[in-house]
């Protein structure tokens, strides 16, 4: 199964700080970059899981007796933690957003390289797919997609016309769906709104932005004291919510004081945000857009 180089690969393993005989989890396994430099790192006595709700990427389990994939969403990190008798972990890595391998497969439909079906589900078990989204919902929940998701200040346009489209016909793949959405694509900028277009009804068929807060609300509670949390996030939406939950331990307002009037907050920020070099950039372009951070319990 063919998937490209880890992003940020030393950088995101290092904020890990590891212990040879620690329990590590990369949620995020995809085709096994950081794991397999996880593992490198660890002694003997040491432990990995790996989740990964993507079929596809059962093909890339490694044959190492520390090593554990679970073939499961990672908002589930606790409980299936729990099923194999773990309460607390060292450091917890997440690589967000779509793999190499679900944009290079055609018909999954992520890329808007090319023609496929309306899909972008990162587990065959969804229910929810990119065509429900698009044929099945009402103008009002297709206007929050578009503008929540994908930023797009005329979602509500886009809205009515995938509507007005769909009173005659069902718009089943993806040339079909820039077809209907020709008007809104100018040619100087058309790959960027495309893009952006993508990101929304990608987002909502995943659940992206809440599998992120369960996800972080959990690791905070799975982290052993100085364990550590390293997230590379790719747009906006999602490093807001990690930078703000790194930060303060929540997602909206201001955490509680203490006596003594200083903010109590669940982690202390381990060095600046990290990006990739132009160097990774130029071999990797799937970095181009990636940003590091890295928390460490208190």
């Amino acid at each position: 199964m063919e998937y490209h180089n880890p992003v940020l690969l030393k950088e995101t393993v290092d904020g890990l700080n590891i212990k040879p005989d620690g329990i590590y989890v990369d949620v995020t396994f995809g085709g096994g970059g950081h794991s397999k430099e996880i593992l490198n790192r660890l002694g003997p006595n040491g432990k990995l899981f790996a989740f990964d709700q993507d079929e596809d990427a059962l093909a890339n389990a490694l044959p190492d007796e520390r090593f554990e994939l679970i073939n499961e969403n990672f908002r589930f990190i606790k409980r299936f933690l729990r099923f194999h008798n773990v309460r607390q972990v060292d450091g917890i890595l997440a690589d967000l957003g779509v793999s190499s391998h679900q944009f290079d497969v055609a018909e999954r439909g992520f890329s808007t390289r090319f023609d496929a079906e309306l899909d972008m589900r990162m587990s065959q078990k969804n229910d929810l797919s990119a065509f429900k989204v698009v044929n099945e919902y009402d103008e009002a929940n297709l206007r929050r997609v578009f503008f929540d998701y994908g930023e797009l200040k005329n979602a509500p346009a886009i809205a009515r016309t995938i509507l007005e489209y769909r009173e005659n016909e069902e718009i089943r793949n993806t040339e079909q769906l820039k077809h209907v959405l020709g008007r809104f694509l100018p040619a100087h900028k058309s790959h960027k709104i495309l893009a952006q277009m993508y990101q929304a009804i990608r987002i909502e068929v995943n659940q992206e932005m809440d599998v992120l807060k369960e996800f972080l609300e959990q690791s905070l509670e799975v982290l052993a004291p100085e364990g550590r949390l390293s997230v590379i996030s790719y747009h906006s939406l999602e490093d807001r919510l990690v930078k703000r939950f790194m930060k303060n331990g929540m997602f909206e307002g201001e955490p509680e004081k203490d006596f003594f009037g200083n903010f109590t907050v669940p982690f202390k920020s381990i060095g600046k945000l990290i990006v990739p070099s132009a160097d990774e950039i130029y071999h990797n372009n799937r970095a181009r857009s990636a940003k590091l951070r890295i928390a460490e319990k208190k």
